[in-house]
């Protein structure tokens, strides 16, 4: 089941990738249906969606093996739409194809991170040798109000636990761009374009910029973010665009992978320690 996003006081909707991942799922409802496979005009009729935004989510589901083309214009249900057992395995597998996929897109790590019990977390993440992720010099748990993806999940939370949050974690100033000013942190959390990214630059350390995308898979707030280690205005504007388009699939990813479940880091390595 995917649960709303949180609103902020402004009531703001939701967030694109998760209305994305609702016409995803509508799709797959119609492919689930159909074990001898169904075209995409019967999908059309049944779901009601226009044709560039059925497109969108059926290239969303072919890319998470939850559909499979069976003719020039017939799918039926993909191969992770298995038994738990194995489902699982493939869906792990599947979210970190998306996220290496995305790394090398936006030409730079990118991370998942968690809102759990009060602490933000990195539950994934993508890197490589020309997508180096950022060096955490200071506890990325106290540093959410200087970073894309605490702020990523500071908008989803609601008035009182973002004022619980600030109390145990003191907006410390880390550069001389960090804010330190609550009323400031809450205007630009509330006050942004509706659904833009969440931005760091150089708040968190001198020399790196990040984006960040709230996404929702489950009953904690969540976001995918990217780091690039250059101050670039507009390296990070076209990575935050892509990363913006992408959101969708990581959200698909997670669901599919089973977001509540133990983290799907890269198999060789050991769980990056709370950054971004």
């Amino acid at each position: 089941m995917v649960h709303a996003a949180r609103k902020t006081p402004e009531g703001r909707p939701a967030p694109a990738p998760l209305e994305s991942v609702h016409q995803a799922l509508r799709v797959l409802e119609v492919v689930n249906r159909y074990s001898g496979g169904v075209n995409l005009t019967q999908i059309a009729r049944e779901t009601a969606l226009p044709q560039l935004v059925l497109a969108r989510a059926m290239e969303q589901l072919l890319r998470a093996n939850l559909a499979t083309p069976i003719g020039p214009d017939a799918y039926v249900a993909g191969s992770t739409l298995l038994p738990a057992e194995s489902a699982n395995g493939e869906g792990r597998g599947h979210l970190w194809e998306t996220l290496s996929w995305l790394r090398d897109a936006v030409g730079a790590a990118v991370y998942v991170a968690r809102y759990t019990d009060g602490e933000v977390s990195i539950t994934q993440y993508a890197d490589g040798p020309a997508a180096p992720v950022v060096e955490e010099w200071v506890d990325f748990r106290v540093a959410a109000h200087a970073s894309a993806v605490g702020k990523a999940l500071l908008t989803q939370l609601d008035y009182d636990d973002r004022k619980d949050h600030l109390a145990r974690h003191r907006l410390t100033r880390f550069t001389p761009h960090t804010l330190t000013s609550q009323q400031d942190l809450f205007h630009q959390l509330d006050h942004r374009p509706p659904n833009a990214p969440l931005l760091d630059l150089q708040e968190y350390a001198i020399g790196t910029v990040c984006a960040a995308v709230p996404i929702t898979a489950g009953p904690n707030a969540e976001c995918v973010a990217l780091s690039i280690p250059v101050p670039d205005p507009g390296r990070l504007k076209q990575a935050a665009r892509i990363l913006q388009s992408e959101a969708a699939a990581v959200l698909l990813a997670l669901i599919v992978a089973g977001s509540n479940r133990d983290p799907a880091h890269r198999p060789e390595d050991t769980m990056l320690s709370p950054t971004a």
